[in-house]
């Protein structure tokens, strides 16, 4: 018996034994009067046996069919297996018309040993608040991944998490490099505007060394007057690293669901239905309802800023040399005297490749050299320092030596050569 009902066993005897009323029963057991009358009846019909739960060691008026799990445990088996229980609760709902809850999914699951939990123990850390506003900070990493399980190559998922309501953008490259940061942000940008500042790891494409001027991207954040912020530590932006956690898992799942094996697809798959069902459905409100997204600049703007863009110096044949590249500046601009010491260009290479030369504000007019001119090659003379030994069949070894001479008689001496 349990507690309670061990509990009732021992007020009921005593109204039995010791005359105690059943109001004074029902009091002390916390139940109605009404309530207490039937307790009373079983145990005067059944004894101890009567006041036990009548459904003890039957099974449940609400338990699933056994037809049911095992039809459930089958299709898990064929299409969702390693899918946690929540997650594949989920997609037997949407994609199967299978009902079932998530604990009764993960009990049957753990019966068959067919999923066990991950238990992640590690230092404890305070968790940072979120931000009050939409767009008053937002954390972007890249997770390298192998997102297409061996269906295609492995490939970088660059993500931005909205602090204050947790939306997230989202977009496949082959790596985390400076122009797959710029696309993913000017994306953002060109979608919600521009965040007031912008989380991200000490990465080389986002931190400087110090002394060092500021790499391409913090350059372009503080043209823009978006305030860059670098974190310390993988858990100082917590928010975005158990994001990739989550679309590893999720994503992962999704991509193999309808048999993505190329990146373009993935991209297609992310933007058309995967973020904005992940978003209505994991997104949270802001603490403020103030959206504190600054205005984006015009598109071609935000490609002159979201750029690589560099100085260099201008050679004498009016030539800029550009990553192997050879920039010849026209003619017409002979009267900038670029190539004077102490005058320089700067090189604008944007995200679509066009290059952009610039000069005290004025765009330059430039042509490519196809073919850089090359230096004749002088063949050096031939010198030859070696010893010269003549041979046996040398005609100054075959001239007969004179008669005493001390060669005579070293040929006379000789071992005769064999047959």
């Amino acid at each position: 018996m349990s507690q309670k009902e061990r509990r009732r066993l021992e007020v009921l005897s005593r109204v039995r034994d010791e005359g105690m009323s059943v109001a004074e029963a029902a009091r002390r057991l916390g139940v109605s009067e009404r309530q207490a009358w039937r307790l009373k009846r079983r145990y005067a019909k059944g004894g101890d046996a009567g006041l036990a739960h009548g459904l003890r060691g039957r099974a449940s008026n609400r338990k699933t069919a056994d037809a049911t799990r095992a039809a459930i445990l089958k299709l898990y088996r064929a299409k969702y297996a390693g899918f946690g229980p929540t997650l594949a609760c989920e997609y037997l709902a949407a994609e199967d018309g299978r009902v079932v809850s998530a604990d009764a999914l993960g009990r049957w699951l753990a019966t068959e040993r067919l999923f066990q939990p991950r238990r992640r123990r590690g230092k404890h850390r305070l968790r940072r608040p979120r931000r009050g506003n939409f767009g008053e900070l937002v954390q972007m990493d890249g997770s390298w991944h192998d997102w297409l399980e061996g269906r295609g190559p492995w490939c970088c998922l660059m993500v931005m998490v909205d602090d204050a309501t947790g939306r997230v953008v989202a977009r496949f490259y082959e790596k985390e490099t400076l122009l797959a940061a710029f696309d993913v942000f000017e994306r953002y940008a060109r979608a919600r505007g521009l965040p007031r500042a912008i989380y991200v790891d000490k990465a080389g494409i986002y931190r400087a060394e110090d002394g060092s001027p500021p790499t391409q991207f913090g350059r372009a954040m503080a043209e823009l007057g978006v305030e860059l912020i670098l974190a310390n530590s993988p858990q100082a932006k917590g928010r975005v690293e158990r994001m990739n956690g989550t679309l590893q898992d999720r994503l992962v799942k999704e991509l193999r669901l309808r048999g993505v094996k190329d990146m373009a697809a993935a991209n297609a798959l992310l933007e058309e239905s995967f973020l904005k069902r992940f978003n209505a459905k994991f997104a949270v409100k802001a603490a403020k309802r103030a959206d504190v997204h600054a205005k984006a600049p015009t598109k071609r703007k935000l490609a002159q800023v979201l750029c690589e863009r560099e100085e260099r110096a201008v050679g004498r044949d009016w030539c800029v040399q550009w990553r192997g590249r050879l920039l010849q500046v026209d003619v017409r601009h002979a009267g900038l005297d670029l190539p004077r010491p102490g005058r320089r260009v700067t090189v604008i290479a944007e995200a679509g490749g066009e290059l952009i030369l610039r000069h005290a504000g004025n765009v330059l007019t430039w042509s490519e050299v196809s073919h850089r001119p090359t230096r004749t090659k002088v063949k050096k003379p031939v010198k030859n320092n070696r010893r010269y030994v003549p041979g046996p069949d040398h005609p100054f070894n075959r001239i007969p030596a004179c008669p005493g001479s001390r060669s005579a008689v070293r040929a006379s001496s000789a071992t005769p050569p064999r047959p």
